[in-house]
């Protein structure tokens, strides 16, 4: 198969959460360690730092990368979702992952994916490693998919687990109170081993805690340090900045120090091609991608939206099944023209679904582009457009 073959295989072939929901996701690690014994791969031989959390691990995750690059290493990143192209999501210091390699990577191994009936992400991590190991990186940060304790990516030993913080998301699958998610997200902590939580919270920081004392691990709560390095404009970034502050200062590496920090914050964009989180295309009218797309994420945005100036205040939203999308649209500015749509997955909310949520009518049209071309002829230059609540419409829009 060539690279175009190979890429539909693995997209359409394998189940996938984010277009298959819960029917996608197989809790367990027997799978991940059956196969990465088959690759012979030995993952002891790569520094790893394990990311996980609710919101806010992509980037946590791209200003850490930026700064181990800054500090004058290869580091290697497992991140998800992609926007646009399957290989975002495997990187060394930000070059994707070659065709060439997933495709032999796949025609060599696709005997024993199909044997152990793999899922699409146990076969993307199980792939990253194979690359870092053959691209021997000096760090390499994985982000967590879905959870903690069940994830694929839980079979690592890192020299650092990182929890960003705790909300609602998934609660089908990790439960339905804040206690519950934090235990399910705590099960990456492991024994002998620091770990930085983001964000101290009254619900969850007991649980953090009493897992940690367990595994005699040492437990260090950003939010608690002051920084000097935030120097964002967007507020939730800079709790993630003050969060990648404290994962650096406790890795005890003389290379990653004040000054790679610094440049690794200024630089993150050039560095790493961060995009999806407050990712502004165009600025006359001010046109915004974010993917916001639960509670704790809208939250973040409508306190963002609270210091910006503009005339008209545009959205255009997209959910998967199974969101309260009347509750998460009740924290967007009074007045704001809302459009809707559905993405191309079958996950998707349709019309009926959407409007049966909200319990009203609503704007709609099935074509993101269509939505898009109208509103952008409509605005103002003074306007503001936000595109959010799934990362599908990324791609369908820009594409």
């Amino acid at each position: 198969m060539n690279y175009k073959q190979t890429e539909k295989w693995i997209l359409n072939r394998l189940p996938f959460y984010q277009s298959q929901g819960s029917k996608a996701y197989k809790p367990g690690l027997d799978n991940i360690r059956s196969f990465v014994d088959h690759l012979n791969i030995n993952i002891q031989d790569i520094k790893l730092i394990h990311v996980g959390g609710t919101n806010g691990k992509g980037s946590t995750c791209a200003y850490l990368s930026s700064i181990i690059q800054e500090s004058g290493y290869k580091v290697g990143t497992f991140t998800s979702p992609h926007f646009f192209d399957y290989r975002e999501r495997i990187k060394v210091n930000n070059n994707k992952i070659e065709k060439g390699f997933v495709s032999k990577f796949i025609s060599t191994n696709r005997d024993i994916i199909e044997k152990l009936e793999l899922t699409f992400f146990e076969l993307s991590f199980g792939m990253s490693l194979s690359y870092y190991i053959e691209k021997n990186v000096d760090y390499a940060i994985i982000e967590v998919g879905l959870g903690g304790r069940l994830d694929a990516t839980n079979i690592i030993n890192p020299i650092l687990s990182v929890i960003t913080n705790i909300s609602y998301d998934h609660t089908e699958i990790l439960g339905n109170t804040l206690k519950k998610i934090a235990f399910e997200k705590a099960g990456i902590i492991k024994k002998n081993t620091k770990v930085i939580i983001g964000e101290r919270d009254k619900y969850t920081e007991n649980v953090f805690i009493d897992i940690a004392n367990k595994n005699l691990s040492e437990i260090i709560f950003a939010s608690d340090y002051k920084s000097k390095f935030e120097n964002s404009d967007i507020e939730y970034f800079n709790k993630n900045i003050k969060t990648v502050v404290q994962i650096c200062k406790n890795l005890n590496d003389e290379k990653i120090n004040d000054n790679s920090i610094e440049k690794g914050i200024l630089n993150v964009d050039i560095n790493t091609d961060f995009y999806g989180r407050w990712t502004v295309l165009n600025n006359s009218p001010k046109i915004i991608f974010d993917s916001a797309h639960n509670e704790s994420g809208f939250i973040h945005l409508s306190k963002q939206l609270s210091v910006l100036e503009y005339d008209k205040l545009f959205f255009i939203l997209s959910f998967v099944k199974g969101k309260n999308v009347k509750k998460l649209i009740s924290y967007l500015p009074d007045k704001s023209l809302i459009y809707f749509t559905s993405s191309n997955i079958s996950r998707s909310m349709n019309h009926f679904e959407i409007e049966e949520s909200i319990g009203e009518n609503i704007n709609f049209n099935n074509n993101p582009k269509k939505i898009y071309s109208n509103i952008l002829s409509s605005a103002s230059s003074n306007d503001l457009i936000i595109i959010t609540g799934s990362n599908y419409l990324a791609k369908e829009i820009f594409s």
